[in-house]
């Protein structure tokens, strides 16, 4: 008996590839289009916002208030906290519809309190320094003596440390963070940076006593951090070097703050002068030689990190 004719087997055929989902006005080639994820971000902050109004008025029975006449460090730290808590909670939402880590929004927790940030702490106690000796060269500041004494220096100190973390955590993240990113994805990071850093200025243009050129060298801060953030690849220098000029300006060398001034500052101070020197009402952040501080700080800063780490 023969053995019948083997006939080769057929080689099945390939599944067909998936066809990706068509681009609507809500979806493009890479997910969600960037001004949905926008939106998504801050109607998820809002509501964050709604209901804490809706528990505050509860437990308060309405009569509640933001006093923006002087800073302690105990209400700047719990309105940033909220803040910080509330665009953090709205990022980490996004990150997981985006199928995203979390420190792709410039605050991985592998470099918290880093190197970085001490770094940044400072040279931005450093700048600020620079910017009051400057003013006091043309006689426009001094030191008038010690506002606090014995034990109060040290707690009052720890205090405001703290206090000025939690508002370089939530400006820099609120600013820099989830926005930033998602904008970059879109439009590109320099015209982003433009557009946070405007809005950056915008939103302290409310401070009792700014002034339009304090409010200009907010947008310079803001384009500064950028540069930070593109070249470090993270917020955590950025972090460092606004607490430590906030710090500096508002409890070391008790001057205001965009406008406000601080409780329990280590020195009292005084400024005397034309304002374009000064900064008037508003502060050192108004005179004229934190923009040069800011662009030295920047070409400096410029020169020692050439890389662009910031990955999107």
């Amino acid at each position: 008996m023969s053995n019948p004719e083997l006939v080769p087997s057929q080689p099945s055929p390939a599944p067909p590839t998936p066809s990706p989902p068509p681009n609507t006005i809500f979806r493009g080639p890479n997910g969600i289009r960037c001004g949905w994820r926008v939106l998504i971000f801050l109607a998820i902050v809002a509501a964050l916002f709604v209901a804490l109004g809706v528990v505050l008025g509860a437990l308060f029975h309405g009569e509640i208030g933001l006093n923006l006449s002087q800073l302690t460090p105990f209400g700047l730290g719990a309105t940033e906290g909220a803040l910080f808590a509330f665009v953090v909670i709205a990022a980490l939402i996004m990150a997981r519809i985006e199928h995203r880590k979390f420190g792709q929004y410039g605050l991985p927790l592998r470099s918290a309190l880093g190197k970085d940030f001490w770094i940044g702490l400072l040279v931005g106690f450093a700048a600020i320094t620079t910017c009051l000796l400057a003013i006091s060269a043309f006689h426009g500041f001094r030191i008038t003596g010690a506002a606090i004494h014995g034990r109060t220096v040290g707690s009052a100190a720890l205090a405001w440390a703290a206090a000025f973390l939690v508002v370089g955590l939530d400006e820099e993240f609120a600013f820099r963070g989830y926005l930033q990113f998602t904008l970059t994805t879109d439009m590109g990071f320099w015209p982003a940076a433009i557009l946070m850093s405007a809005l950056f200025g915008l939103a302290h243009a409310g401070n009792p006593g700014e002034s339009v050129s304090g409010l200009f060298s907010v947008v310079l801060f803001g384009l500064l951090f950028c540069l930070i953030l593109r070249r470090r690849g993270n917020l955590w220098w950025a972090v460092g070097f606004h607490a430590g000029w906030d710090w500096g300006q508002t409890f070391f060398y008790g001057v205001p703050d965009s406008g406000i001034s601080a409780y329990h500052s280590l020195f009292h101070s005084a400024f005397t002068g034309p304002k374009w020197l000064t900064g008037g009402t508003v502060g050192p952040e108004a005179s004229i030689f934190t923009p040069i501080v800011l662009a030295i700080v920047a070409l400096v800063f410029a020169r020692m990190y050439r890389e662009n780490r910031y990955q999107i």
